[in-house]
């Protein structure tokens, strides 16, 4: 009599590999985490940059920035007939800071990542230099503001 052996895994051997599995991929997960929070920082700063462009060329067209808040700031600059047709809103739901005295602006958004190397180019300080824009980087080490 010749007994016949059962080839496969046993439902214990099974788990462990989901374990692993398991395990490894919330590892790698947690570790993309940081790599995430520093593309939607450079999203940031390059919407900044982008808002920029449109300010100077409503600049061009109207001899003065537009005042108010973002939002105002935002309607202004597509309603203005400048060639713009969107303005980014912040890739973490937060939202963009802008302040105006009407010949020069501040805009600002908040960085994820305190150590981002963008924050050692940015102005910093608080008052009317900034239009009520938070830039103090003393209180806030991850606000990014830039201006003209």
């Amino acid at each position: 009599m010749t007994m016949d052996k059962k080839q496969g895994f046993t439902l214990i051997e099974v788990l462990i590999v989901v374990f692993i599995i398991g395990l490894l991929a919330s590892v790698v997960l947690v570790g993309l985490g940081s790599f995430r929070a520093r593309g939607r920082d450079a999203r940031r700063i390059a919407d900044l940059r982008s808002a920029q462009n449109a300010l100077e060329l409503y600049y061009g067209k109207f001899g003065s920035y537009p005042g108010g808040n973002w939002a105002d700031m935002k309607q202004n600059l597509l309603a203005g007939d400048i060639g713009v047709k969107n303005i980014p809103n912040d890739p973490g739901g937060t939202s963009y800071q802008y302040g105006s005295n009407g010949q020069s602006y501040v805009l600002g958004a908040g960085l994820e990542d305190s150590n981002n190397s963008a924050l050692r180019d940015d102005i910093d300080g608080g008052g009317n230099d900034t239009f009520g824009v938070e830039c103090g980087d003393p209180t806030n080490d991850q606000y990014y503001c830039i201006a003209f």
